[in-house]
Order: C-alpha cells, then sequence, then structure tokens
C-alpha cells in the first residue's frame, strides 16, 4: 500500500512540472522592472487590451462563473467562432464586502482590438486596458478569499511603509491552471500607484 501512494504522489508530480512547464510558456502581459523594493515589485505594464465579465456572487462562485464565460468567449464563443490562446494570469479584484467581482483574460498581444470577434454574450466585454505604474506582491498556494484579502493588507502595509499611494483597486493574478498542486501555483496581488 506504501509503494501505491508513492506511486501516486509521482505521478502527480510529475504531471504538475508539465502544467507548470506548459503554463511558463504561456503569453503573459509585458512589463518593465522599475525597482525591486523588500516584499514587492514596482513594474510599468505596456497597454494591453482585455476581455472582461462583472460577477455578484462569493468570491469563489463569481471567479468560477467568470472563468467559464471568458474560457467560451476564447474557445469559439464569440462572432466569427475563432479560437483565441490561452495567456496567463486571469485577472479578478480582490474580495471585499460588496461581493462584486470583475474577471479579467489578457488577450495574446499579437491581436489588436479590431482583430477580435464580439463575444455571443452580453456578459463579456473586449477592452483596453492601462495597468500602468503597479506594485506587486507575488505568493504560492491558493488564492483563497482569506489568502488573497492577507496579501492584499501586507501589501497595502508595504506600500504605507514605503511612502508610496494607491491608485486603483486591488487584483489577484492567477497564473496556473485549476490542477497545479499548491507548491508550484504562482499568484500575485497587484494595485496601481502614483
Amino acid at each position: 500500500m506504501k509503494n501505491y501512494h508513492n506511486i501516486k504522489f509521482v505521478f502527480i508530480l510529475s504531471i504538475s512540472f508539465v502544467i507548470v512547464n506548459k503554463t511558463m510558456a504561456i503569453e503573459t502581459p509585458k512589463y518593465a522592472l522599475i525597482k525591486k523594493e523588500n516584499g514587492f515589485e514596482v513594474r510599468e505594464y505596456q497597454s494591453m487590451i482585455i476581455a472582461t465579465t462583472k460577477v455578484k456572487s462569493s468570491y469563489r462562485d463569481a471567479t468560477s462563473t467568470g472563468f467559464r464565460r471568458i474560457a467560451s468567449y476564447i474557445f469559439g464563443g464569440n462572432s466569427t467562432g475563432m479560437n483565441i490562446e490561452m495567456t496567463a494570469p486571469v485577472l479578478t479584484n480582490v474580495p471585499d464586502s460588496q461581493d462584486i467581482y470583475e474577471i479579467q483574460f489578457v488577450m495574446p498581444s499579437e491581436h489588436l482590438m479590431e482583430d477580435l470577434p464580439e463575444p455571443n454574450t452580453d456578459y463579456v466585454t473586449i477592452k483596453k486596458a492601462d495597468l500602468g505604474k503597479t506594485a506587486v506582491l507575488s505568493f504560492g498556494g491558493w488564492a483563497t478569499r482569506e489568502r488573497a484579502s492577507r496579501y492584499k493588507e501586507k501589501l497595502r502595509d508595504l506600500l504605507l511603509v514605503k511612502g508610496y499611494k494607491i491608485n486603483g483597486k486591488f487584483m489577484v493574478a492567477q497564473y496556473n491552471s485549476p490542477w497545479a498542486i499548491p507548491p508550484f501555483r504562482k499568484n500575485e496581488i497587484i494595485v496601481r500607484i502614483d
């Protein structure tokens, strides 16, 4: 029985490495690293195009519903049936008391606004986004409501100590597929700063 558990562990670990490696090959938003602070980075993001949807529900249900809506769009649920490459991360605003969440996928940089088809649903919108100058704190494991909120507060405290001015909502960036196990997961808390 012990051998079975060892084999199962090695199998799960191997699959996770494949998923992590595949995820690392996925396009991510382009940015310039401005500065590494103690505990976070300051970045300048290039302009990007996003597919976005808003969901009013619990954090977990909203992220799941939002992901499915936008995944439907990029996997052909659009005016031309076009399949659009998946990118990373999936962005969601950090949980708040209103339970209204905006879930966003960044479109591949090869596309212009006029190249992208219209969504087949009113729930999904395509628009340009300018994150600009941001502060970014990285963390591993699952990006649950509690953990995202805790890391948001940690980043907020670090920014206050360093004298940065927050200029927008905090977002959670999740880089991995749902099948990646916690030790190999990459997440970030991102917020615009002045």
